[in-house]
């Protein structure tokens, strides 16, 4: 049972992420040969101000 993490920005839409695990799950089931009711995906959905790149918050980001 293939289990994937996502770990991304907040502020997508919940089409977005329907059709990111829809793509996602259809990609699993083709490479791996399993069923897509194996296939299992979490979305962590990280805010602007718990995720930084070079020493500075993507919430200060202009």
């Amino acid at each position: 049972m293939p289990i994937i993490h996502v770990h991304m920005l907040e502020g997508r839409t919940l089409d977005l992420k329907r059709s990111l695990v829809e793509s996602m799950t259809e990609a699993v089931t083709k490479s791996l040969n399993v069923k897509p009711e194996a296939v299992r995906i979490i979305l962590h959905d990280m805010a602007k101000n718990n995720y930084a790149i070079a020493g500075v918050l993507e919430s200060e980001k202009k």
